[in-house]
């Protein structure tokens, strides 16, 4: 994988990794490119089977940045690997990244937090039961510290980002279900007296992987809904895509004041 890159990018070294979660992908277009290549042309990179992950690997610049953006990724529930993305989290890492900056669309569950609001995780709860670091390799490294897996400097400098674009950006905590389906009214009543602010099917093995590799994390969620059972209505990823796709012009204000600023 480092070959192929480094034949693509000849001595490009990214300073942070950007994934971008489904009705996002457009912000690869703030980047200026050195090179895109496909996930296909990549080996351990997995092929995404959601309609709105392009599953490219574009290379290049925003602002003064170096930038690997990641346009899409593999969900635990496409094949039922938790550990889909372990590949791209240590290429990512190995080709020098020192930061992941994740997106996702997510279910709020807050009523002050309305479909189009954007959050940034403050920390996340795994609801699935399962963990990318199963079957890792012996030693103590696999026994990773998660408490402020996202980091809570950079958390600091995406809120004034966020501030100084006029982008609304409380922080609150992501709670990952294994999907495809959407969760139930019970489930979501569940997630609330855990402590939720929002729901989605991604990131948290992201996040894991990334801490294992030595990477720090940040991230941010678009709320594409409310989750099941707070309003009236049935829910659908045709509405995840049309609310990501109104409200990503914000998104990319403030992932670009994020990324000029230097992160």
């Amino acid at each position: 994988m480092i070959d192929t890159i480094a034949n693509k990018a000849p001595g490009f070294r990214p300073k942070i990794a950007v994934i971008l979660g489904s009705g996002l992908g457009g912000f690869a277009e703030e980047v200026k490119p050195t090179a895109i290549i496909p996930y296909g042309e990549l080996p351990g990179f997995p092929q995404t089977t959601v309609g709105s992950h392009a599953g490219r690997l574009v290379l290049g610049h925003v602002g003064p940045t170096t930038v690997a953006v990641l346009q899409g990724r593999a969900h635990y529930y496409e094949r039922g690997r938790i550990d889909e993305m372990r590949g791209v989290i240590r290429t990512i890492a190995d080709l020098g990244c020192e930061t992941l900056l994740q997106t996702n669309a997510a279910g709020s569950l807050r009523l002050d937090m309305p479909p189009g609001s954007v959050m940034a995780i403050s920390d996340h709860i795994n609801f699935t039961g399962q963990n990318p670091l199963f079957g890792i390799e012996p030693g103590d490294n696999r026994f990773v510290d998660m408490v402020d897996a996202y980091d809570p400097a950079l958390r600091r400098k995406l809120l004034a980002a966020a501030a100084a674009v006029g982008v609304r950006c409380p922080e609150g905590v992501y709670i990952f279900f294994s999907g495809p389906s959407f969760e139930t009214p019970a489930e979501i009543r569940a997630a609330r007296v855990l402590g939720a602010d929002a729901v989605g099917m991604s990131t948290a093995p992201e996040t894991v992987l990334a801490r294992h590799a030595g990477m720090k994390v940040v991230a941010l969620s678009l709320m594409t809904n409310y989750a099941a059972g707070l309003v009236p209505g049935a829910l659908g990823h045709e509405q995840t895509l049309a609310v990501a796709n109104a409200a990503s012009g914000d998104v990319r204000r403030l992932l670009r004041r994020f990324l000029e600023d230097g992160a």
